[in-house]
């Protein structure tokens, strides 16, 4: 086995899943022991590293290669965390090579990424190339969930001029993507007997009458004016829940909202629109409520054009082909990064179609030409003039 595959069948192996807000808690939940695992590796290279706490359990890893006569730094970011292995049809944390295929949890999305990173780092600093440039390699947590790891390293003082943010891209550069909102609205109502409806308020009927209003409402996003590269925005309600026992007439019903958000939509826009959307429809918003959003992902505008240019020349030396430049309508940590003002791109090895599925699994040659991609994208970039 190569050093890569070997590599990213150690990661695999290590169970990092977020728990996504439900109260889960053992050996296989949250990043502690792949922290360790790296901390291990960045103490072997003899480079210099530290932890940021970000939550219990929970640290984002700082690594630094320093180039000889360094002429700037660029940020390499790749997440520790993966989604839960619920439903999976393959043992989640025994990773397999078949067929040119590495299977396993996290294996696309986005260890197989976290690999070539570590490697095109650990060759860095065996081989010093003349002109690199420095690289600060960031291993951060949450970020399938809220994004808090992300969110403090944009608040860190870190010197980088660019952002290179991991995620299954097929080698190609997202130079922009979408944000999301998301949030819990409620109905409230009044608790009754079943075989007296009319003495109670059901709050169930009255979500029947939110969700009518918001999927005529996310029809009309669908139509409204789109984003010449990312199209229009989106909403999207994906869970309900509600009541106590089916002779209960329920007092509570609850659904969660997801928003997509094109680049100079803002959370608090958002938010009052549905709210000015439900007044109109229903006429009152009189028991309903909603919180606060527990997800405010940002979107990526796009602010590294003058970095396209010698980027797509490091990948393409590093692959033999030169990437695509799109924009994509799911969220990275580029999203907080850029909002900071640092500009940034999404580039990695493996299909997003195969994120989170039941047999997920990454292709190596990609993840091996995603090696070399990140070494010559640090050996170019930092030898090169950008305006």
């Amino acid at each position: 086995m190569d050093e890569v595959t070997g590599l990213l069948s150690e990661l695999v192996a290590i169970p990092s899943v977020n728990p996504m807000g439900r109260p889960l808690a053992g050996a296989g939940f949250l990043e502690t022991r792949l922290t360790d695992y790296l901390e291990g590796r960045f103490q072997d290279l003899g480079v210099p590293f530290r932890r940021q706490p970000i939550a219990p359990g929970r640290d984002n890893l700082l690594a630094w290669y320093e180039a000889p006569e360094s002429r700037r730094t660029i940020l390499f970011d790749v997440h520790q965390d993966t989604v839960p292995a619920d439903g999976m049809t393959i043992p989640p944390f025994v990773p397999e090579v078949r067929a040119g295929r590495l299977f396993g949890r996290g294996s696309c999305d986005v260890k197989g990424s976290l690999a070539a990173m570590l490697a095109a780092f650990a060759r860095l600093v065996r081989e010093q190339p003349a002109g690199s440039a420095s690289v600060l390699l960031a291993c951060t947590v949450d970020e399938e969930f809220t994004h808090t790891g992300s969110s403090r390293l944009a608040e860190t003082d870190h010197g980088a001029e660019l952002a290179i943010v991991a995620e299954p891209t097929l080698l190609n550069l997202v130079h922009c993507h979408k944000g999301a909102l998301r949030w819990k609205i409620r109905t409230r109502g009044v608790a009754c007997h079943s075989s007296a409806p009319h003495l109670g308020v059901n709050a169930i009927y009255r979500m029947g009458r939110v969700l009518e209003a918001l999927e005529s409402f996310a029809g009309s996003l669908s139509r409204s004016a789109p984003d010449p590269i990312l199209g229009p925005p989106s909403l999207s309600v994906g869970r309900i829940e509600g009541g106590l026992s089916v002779n209960v007439v329920p007092d509570w019903c609850e659904i969660e909202v997801d928003r997509r958000l094109l680049p100079g939509e803002e959370a608090a826009g958002c938010l009052a629109q549905v709210a000015r959307m439900l007044t109109e429809h229903l006429g009152s918003l009189e028991g309903i409520e909603h919180d606060q959003p527990w997800v405010n992902l940002p979107p990526l505008s796009p602010r590294a054009a003058g970095w396209l240019e010698p980027l797509a020349d490091a990948i393409a030396a590093a692959t033999g082909r030169r990437p695509d430049v799109m924009g994509v309508p799911f969220g990275t940590d580029a999203g907080p990064l850029g909002a900071a003002g640092l500009p940034c791109v999404v580039f990695g090895p493996g299909d997003i179609a195969q994120a989170h599925t039941k047999d997920e699994w990454i292709d190596l040659e990609q993840v091996q030409l995603a090696a070399e991609a990140y070494y010559q994208i640090a050996v170019e970039l930092g030898r090169v003039e950008v305006r």
